[in-house]
């Protein structure tokens, strides 16, 4: 029997913290786990510079989607360009994602955050997408107004907002 192999798999490229950021991630999101971890040789050394037998990819599943985190230097930083959304249900959800990926990182405008390692997060508010392409006229500036004036997403307040 063939495996199904997830056809795209994001690739996170860190300097030295990649098991240390899967395992942070892992502990995050329910239904997670590291599936595998493939260390250096000496191949290769004269160019990646890492030691054998030091950690290279680790591969981890958050909620069924696989990543790959990547120990590939200092070469690149995360920016901006590039988040992952977590949709929430409830409040509490919210509060408890962005409270741990927020932790040693930073908090942004509108429901983004960086996290320790530098990425970007969204934690958005499953509700949000319907609300803002069903508003029309006032509805909207209002819901649009409250959400450029949160940095964590507060539910009731973008319901109050929507519902004028």
């Amino acid at each position: 029997m063939r495996m199904t192999r997830q056809r795209l798999t994001p690739c996170l490229w860190f300097d030295t913290e990649a098991e240390e950021a899967a395992n942070f991630y892992v502990s995050i999101f329910a239904n997670s786990r590291i599936k595998h971890i493939s260390r250096y040789g000496n191949a290769g050394r004269e160019v990646h510079g890492k030691a054998p037998g030091s950690v290279m990819v680790v591969e981890f599943e958050i909620e069924g989607q696989t990543f790959t985190a990547l120990n590939g230097g200092p070469h690149f930083k995360f920016s901006e360009a590039i988040s992952f959304q977590v949709m929430c249900d409830t409040q509490d959800e919210i509060d408890r994602f962005w409270n741990k990926l927020s932790e040693g990182g930073r908090e942004g405008q509108c429901g983004w955050l960086k996290d320790k390692y530098g990425l970007s997060w969204q934690i958005v508010p499953s509700a949000l997408p319907q609300m803002i392409s069903q508003a029309r006229g006032d509805q909207l500036d209002r819901v649009m107004g409250a959400v450029m004036q949160m940095k964590k997403f507060d539910m009731k307040m973008l319901e109050q907002a929507s519902a004028g």
